[in-house]
């Protein structure tokens, strides 16, 4: 028997864990569980204990009773690419890079008001505001030399081109290939239903899908 006082717990969890023994407690609760497998006198009886219940489990649930097109999980289903040419790849591709490299503007004295935190950028005015003379500490300027690729504008990060939707008919506008559309926030729950249905039938993405319950 090995010497368990003078060893730690984590090594008192790893022995635990081979044995396939909880290893939850104190340490003297360890010791005394790995004192106790190594001293234990009835192993046959343990596997006759599992073998029943393993007989049991398989006369519960026979093959007989499993239905072969019942789905038991959610299968992942890829989400629908737009057609897009070599040079609107290289586009999207040079302003998702721009992003990274573009700093977050905020309002002047954001971090003072709470409520000017929660608003969009500002063009900062007066002639002693820090921000507009451009000190570091104040927070970067919106400037043109932030602007993005014009050939990917107004594009969503996956390259469709958004289309707002408020019902079904809305749909058959689309280009499925180099649109996908946008549910109306003022949509209720039961048309948005038949939206995604008639979507799906379609074969046009819909970007702000909620997930089913």
């Amino acid at each position: 028997m090995s010497d368990y006082e003078n060893m730690t717990v984590a090594e008192l969890k790893e022995l635990l864990k081979e044995a396939g023994l909880p290893v939850a407690g104190k340490k003297a609760d360890l010791i005394a569980r790995l004192q106790d497998n190594d001293g234990d006198s009835k192993p046959v009886e343990d596997v006759v204990e599992s073998s029943e219940e393993e007989e049991s489990y398989e006369e519960d649930y026979d093959d007989e009773d499993w239905d072969d097109d019942e789905e038991f999980v959610d299968e992942h289903i890829a989400r629908q690419k737009p057609v897009l040419s070599e040079e609107m790849k290289e586009a999207l591709a040079l302003r998702a890079a721009q992003k990274k490299a573009t700093p977050t503007f905020r309002r002047t004295e954001w971090f003072r008001y709470k409520r000017l935190s929660r608003s969009g950028w500002r063009k900062p005015h007066g002639m002693d505001n820090k921000q507009r003379r451009n000190f570091k500490y104040r927070g970067s300027l919106v400037r043109i030399g932030h602007g993005k690729v014009n050939m990917a504008s107004d594009l969503h990060p996956s390259g469709f081109e958004e289309v707002m939707v408020h019902n079904t008919a809305d749909l058959d506008q689309i280009d499925a290939e180099t649109q996908a559309a946008r549910v109306g926030s003022t949509v209720g729950g039961r048309k948005r239903e038949l939206i995604h249905s008639r979507a799906d039938e379609l074969g046009i993405r819909v970007l702000n899908r909620r997930r089913e319950r």
